[in-house]
């Protein structure tokens, strides 16, 4: 691993950060100590932390293979997951490449991971003294770490592996690594707190149905991208239901959340299109709160299985994209026009209209197909 660092060979590293990287791999190594593959290994780790995790981009960094670099959390996530956490212990059972206990740890006095892939684990160790970040590293499975544990701590964050051997993905709590639901009454024991890192495609019903003690359910978007579902749990509180919090990270649209139990009661009204729809982004679509969201916001919504809403006047702050319309008949539009064409209830896809209406995809128009309780329509945005 320390090879890696020699001055000779992060400097070959950096000048080739533009590199075609298959080219490089068919090259030979011009140095003995390390492998081509190595130094094409440390390509892809810094230019995946451009783009995700910048504050590794330090000299001295050291990147894992490729499939840890992508289990690994974004920084914008990973600092959203650390606000309003402080104590005085804290213990990553699943710690891989390090990055959520880096930023989760900063408000605590003491910081234990746990990793149980050995050569992993010497990485982040390498990592985190170059980055002035202490930590008690363990390298044990996360279930015998527990087993042997006689302690309690304020914290504790997992993020099971969501892979088996031949990396195909899971999504059920008792297929991931470790199952879940075999030791949630153990961590409920020894921490006040545990918060969970899943996959954003479970299913939160089913979340509610299998867990127990969950306080809070985080959807976490990234640029209207759902990245993430954070559970927590807490033992010590008495719950009914949890409350459901929709974030969009990287956006200016505001959280939304409600309690779980709201949406079963909640009624949405109906309308044809008004003078604005509303888009919700992905975090609050994949919390379905549809009925909720209609009763919170005073909008309407044009049909049940259509989740647009609509209003005369303008909401502010609303989390999602908002565009004033116009109905259009499909005479209305023109060949050659260009627009970004969103479907949704609707039979035709964009690429199946845009074949029909022989138009173009982009500018800064909108041509919505859609249902509303009575027919189909066409909205274009004025």
């Amino acid at each position: 691993m320390k090879n890696i660092l020699k001055k000779e060979i992060q400097d070959y590293i950096n000048a080739n950060l533009t590199s075609d990287l298959h080219s490089l791999l068919l090259k030979k190594s011009p140095f003995p100590e390390v492998s081509m593959q190595e130094i094409v290994q440390q390509i892809k780790g810094k230019k995946v932390a451009q783009k995700k995790f910048n504050f590794l981009l330090k000299e001295g960094v050291i990147f894992p293979p490729n499939l840890n670099l992508e289990q690994a959390s974004s920084q914008a996530t990973a600092e959203f997951k650390a606000k309003n956490l402080s104590g005085k212990s804290f213990v990553d059972l699943t710690s891989g490449f390090g990055i959520d206990a880096y930023f989760l740890s900063q408000h605590f006095d003491e910081i234990i991971l746990v990793e149980q892939n050995s050569g992993l684990l010497e990485i982040v160790k390498h990592n985190w003294k170059i980055l002035g970040k202490k930590a008690v590293f363990f390298n044990n499975s996360l279930e015998q770490f527990i087993a042997e544990n006689q302690r309690k701590f304020d914290l504790i964050y997992l993020d099971p592996a969501r892979r088996d051997a031949q990396k195909n993905k899971k999504f059920l709590l008792e297929d991931l690594s470790p199952n879940l639901l075999e030791i949630q009454e153990n961590l409920l024991k020894i921490a006040p707190k545990i918060l969970v890192k899943l996959s954003p495609l479970i299913d939160i019903s089913y979340l509610i149905s299998v867990l127990k003690n969950i306080s809070e359910i985080q959807i976490i978007a990234v640029r209207n991208e759902v990245k993430e579902l954070l559970v927590v749990l807490e033992p010590e509180k008495n719950l009914v239901s949890p409350e459901i919090i929709c974030t969009n990270l990287e956006s200016e649209d505001a959280n939304f959340s409600f309690n779980y139990d709201e949406e079963k009661s909640a009624v949405s009204a109906f309308s044809e299109p008004s003078k604005y729809i509303y888009i919700p982004n992905n975090a609050v679509l994949k919390s379905g709160g549809f009925n909720i969201f209609s009763e919170k916001l005073n909008v309407l919504k044009l049909a049940p299985n259509t989740h647009f809403y609509t209003s005369d006047n303008l909401i502010e702050n609303f989390p999602g994209r908002v565009l004033e319309v116009e109905i259009i008949d499909s005479k209305q539009i023109k060949k050659g026009e260009s627009f970004n064409i969103i479907s949704k209830n609707h039979p035709l896809s964009p690429e199946e209209i845009k074949k029909k209406y022989k138009i173009k995809d982009g500018g800064s128009r909108y041509l919505i197909f859609t249902q509303t309780q009575k027919n189909k329509i066409i909205l274009k945005s004025i």
